[in-house]
């Protein structure tokens, strides 16, 4: 591995790639730090250092921007708007059939809809922005804190735009370094920023629970939240990996005095192909009532029942929806993402079959029974992996800094076997060896 890595920085081009990539990670670091004007800087530190953020509805934007979220920097919404634009534009390519077709037209229309992503992605920005702006003056962001309501002194409409504005351009700024990276740098820009903003978080969540513990100073629990880090990434890396491969034939065809075709392959089905979309699909759900009640200071049954039902994690109504709703958008994304239907009609076309499975529509009907049931798996999987922080480290007093659960474990592996592939697969290039021997 270490060789790997050296042979990796004495090619020049995979260097200077490498070094590119590093630098806008700095530059992205750096502007997480940088406040927007109209805040009161030192009271966010006041509000952060004294640990009363409200992690049940902030928690998920604040990990994928790296904590420029609860900080109000100029990155504070960090990566998230672009990550919604992706999901909406490719929930609607599904609905609309003019982004259908766009889809079908290859790399012209892939820059189309990227277009479209980057405009949705600055108008999310916009909304968000003045969400986040609102909480912050009514003091919301930070609850029980004596200094939230002066976070922002000066409640002008004027230092609302400007608020807004900053953070909508940060945005930019961030979706662009994204971009640049995946142009001139390793893996996909996006991703590896996204990797960077969770990884930044795991120091202070790691040193948190080491704090907050009674055994030994704290080091116990902090042992044994790395031992349980380690099993998940083992576990994580293992299942991602994991794919069912079924087998294609393609006949063999004369034209001429030249055959063509006669070849084997398979198409790969992931045990996980939904990936972490399912996680984000059923937190956002969950946030909403809470969102509401917040924003509606209602006192009312139904509210006092979301307080205490649906806002804490560990509660029991929380973690039996929140592992119902990822089984189910499980099921959603991977149904709306795969057409066996349209796999089947490009194998008949090109004279691909299943062996033992004759051509057409049974071949769809069985692409759709091995994907429901290795989805079934998956979905459990996924729900395991998110409940892991409140199940099994309730009793430890980690569960609410435990940084190895959920989005952060599945992206943090997702994204780092996929950039040291690439990586790998430019080493091999040159020199026929890669990470991997």
């Amino acid at each position: 591995m270490l060789t790997a890595f050296a042979r990796a920085f004495k090619t020049p081009d995979l260097r200077k790639k490498l070094l590119f990539t590093l630098g806008i990670i700095v530059i992205y670091r750096i502007g997480t730090h940088v406040p927007i004007p109209g805040v009161d800087y030192t009271a966010v530190q006041f509000c952060i250092d004294q640990a009363q953020t409200n992690s049940g509805l902030f928690g998920l934007v604040n990990m994928f921007s790296g904590g420029a979220l609860l900080q109000i920097t100029i990155f504070a919404l960090g990566i998230m708007p672009y990550i919604t634009a992706s999901i909406i534009l490719q929930l609607l390519t599904v609905v609309i059939p003019r982004l259908e077709a766009l889809k079908k037209e290859g790399q012209a229309g892939t820059a189309k809809i990227t277009q479209y992503t980057r405009y949705l992605t600055v108008a999310l920005a916009v909304l968000q922005g003045t969400g986040l702006v609102a909480t912050a003056r009514s003091g919301s962001l930070f609850s029980g804190c004596a200094q939230a309501g002066l976070i922002v002194p000066d409640q002008s409409i004027f230092t609302t735009m400007v608020m807004v504005v900053t953070m909508t351009a940060g945005t930019a700024v961030v979706m662009w370094l994204g971009e640049l990276i995946t142009d001139r740098g390793i893996g996909n820009g996006m991703s590896i920023l996204m990797f960077i903003s969770i990884a930044a978080t795991f120091p202070s969540a790691l040193w948190a629970i080491k704090e907050q513990g009674d055994l030994a100073g704290g080091w116990i629990e902090f042992a044994i939240v790395i031992a349980v880090g380690l099993v998940m990434v083992a576990l994580v890396v293992f299942v991602e990996q994991a794919q069912r491969r079924i087998p294609v034939q393609y006949a063999k065809r004369m034209i001429g005095r030249r055959s063509y075709g006669g070849t084997s392959t398979y198409i790969p089905l992931k045990v996980n192909q939904a990936g972490i979309i399912p996680v984000i699909f059923a937190s956002s759900l969950l946030y909403i009532p809470a969102l509401i009640v917040q924003f509606s200071n209602s006192t009312a049954g139904w509210a006092s029942w979301i307080n205490s039902n649906l806002v804490p994690t560990d509660a029991p109504a929380h973690i039996t929806i929140y592992f119902f709703l990822i089984i189910f958008f499980a099921f959603f994304y991977v149904a709306i993402s795969f057409n066996p239907e349209e796999v089947a009609d490009n194998m008949k076309k090109y004279g691909g079959f299943i062996p033992g499975i004759r051509a057409g529509r049974p071949t769809a009907e069985y692409l759709s029974y091995v994907l429901n049931r290795i989805t079934w798996p998956g979905s459990l999987y996924l729900g395991l992996i998110a409940l892991v922080p409140t199940m099994a480290l309730a009793p430890l007093g980690a569960n609410q800094n435990f940084p190895f659960g959920g989005t952060s474990i599945l992206i943090i592996v997702g994204v780092g076997l996929e950039t040291v592939k690439q990586i790998e697969s430019q080493l091999q290039q040159r020199n026929y060896e890669g990470f991997l021997r």
